[in-house]
């Protein structure tokens, strides 16, 4: 029997268990395999299967600026094997096309994974699939700030539209006045950019939520029910009341969300949003500022469409010389940069370092997934996606660099 004449229900079955990459050389076997492999639904519930496969190897996305001097940033992905008693740990490093790769080009956050898709935020903003080696940078946004006023600060959220099948990335800017160079409090400006367009177009500020700020220490991707979210505050009475502000994908719409008092003082405790993915919801990772023993409670809000359903759900801990959380892995597993600048992974009392080193608090990570998704959008060159390369990290298990740059 033919390629072309095997059933396509078991194709489908063998072809969902492959990699990414391997299903690349896949659709050049037969016309009915490239069929199958470009169809929709099967790009989609690939996705589901094959990343729902049990495996002892766990991979990572990672960005880091690993030396002293220079903006260059690394984008890596991390392979380990649980079982392996010696933990060692692989490292591929992502070149960007040329034009990209110097020091003057350079990434902050990561945020994603949304179906294997990947935002970037920095100099310039992308958009990538490490999966298919695809990188896209997004045109700048030409809008400017109101007269009279700039800004200082960008909170970035990522999602994705299932109705439009579109990815969007939404910035919020904090407005300041140029004249007395002081915050104009409660204001704000949104832009939204859209794959299927590739342009940006300004939001209503109306449809924020105000009056509301945003923290700027909790740097988890937190996508839950096609809304990005963020966690802020707002002053009631002369205190602070946390809240969360969330941004719906398709209804492009804002939501402010109302958190119990989880936490005496924001100097005292850090709180760090994080996403829940088995009940399709929200949580907090409550934690103290101070000491190199800490204890983590666990908040989980049950019903993502009842501010009042919050519940302190467990605790974990105390765990040993933690310094900042910079990734969340499940229910309990999470990432964090240590006093050295290195990436550990703790898990189940369990901690396990990554051997990669990132300067300057550069270091973010997030959960890598295989995704069949493409990037592309129509034949115009303003949807030019790019190919990157994916080559052995030449840095990993080398600490050389550490004192000689």
């Amino acid at each position: 029997m033919s390629m072309e004449h095997l059933p396509r229900e078991l194709v489908s079955n063998v072809l969902s268990r492959l990699p990414a990459k391997v299903l690349l050389l896949c659709k050049c076997v037969c016309n009915s395999w490239f069929d199958l492999i470009t169809d929709p639904h099967f790009v989609s519930n690939y996705y589901v299967v094959y990343n729902s496969l049990q495996s002892q190897e766990e991979h990572l996305l990672v960005i880091r600026r690993p030396f002293f001097s220079g903006l260059k940033t690394y984008i890596s992905v991390l392979s380990w094997n649980t079982n392996d008693p010696k933990k060692h740990v692989s490292s591929d490093v992502l070149n960007p096309p040329y034009e990209y790769n110097s020091d003057h080009k350079y990434w902050t956050e990561i945020l994603g994974p949304c179906n294997g898709i990947y935002f970037l935020e920095g100099n310039p903003n992308v958009l990538m699939n490490p999966s298919l080696r695809e990188f896209k940078v997004l045109p700048e946004s030409h809008f400017t700030s109101p007269h009279g006023t700039y800004t200082f600060t960008d909170y970035a959220g990522f999602g994705f539209d299932p109705k439009t099948n579109d990815y969007k990335v939404v910035v919020l800017k904090d407005l300041w006045f140029k004249e007395t160079d002081e915050r104009q409090l409660g204001y704000w400006s949104a832009e939204l950019y859209s794959l299927n367009s590739n342009s940006w177009r300004k939001l209503d500020p109306s449809l924020l939520p105000l009056p509301i700020e945003i923290w700027g220490s909790s740097r988890v991707f937190t996508y839950a029910n096609n809304c990005c979210h963020w966690w802020g505050f707002v002053e009631e009475s002369d205190a602070t009341q946390d809240v969360v502000l969330a941004f719906d994908m398709v209804k492009e719409s804002f939501r402010k969300i109302r958190v119990p008092k989880i936490r005496d003082s924001s100097d005292e405790k850090f709180g760090t949003l994080v996403p829940f993915e088995e009940s399709a919801s929200i949580g907090f990772l409550v934690y103290p500022v101070r000491g190199t023993e800490k204890r983590f409670d666990v908040w989980v809000m049950k019903d993502y469409w009842d501010e009042g359903s919050w519940v302190k759900q467990y605790s974990v801990g105390p765990v040993q010389v933690i310094y900042k959380l910079v990734g969340f892995y499940g229910t309990n597993r999470f990432f964090w940069k240590d006093s050295n600048e290195r990436l550990v992974l703790y898990d189940s009392e369990n901690t396990r370092d990554l051997q990669v080193y990132g300067k300057h608090d550069s270091i973010r990570a997030a959960k890598y997934t295989e995704s069949l998704v493409s990037l592309h959008r129509g034949n115009e060159f303003s949807h030019k996606c790019f190919s990157c390369s994916l080559v052995p990290d030449p840095l990993l298990h080398d600490t050389e660099y550490l004192v000689s740059f």
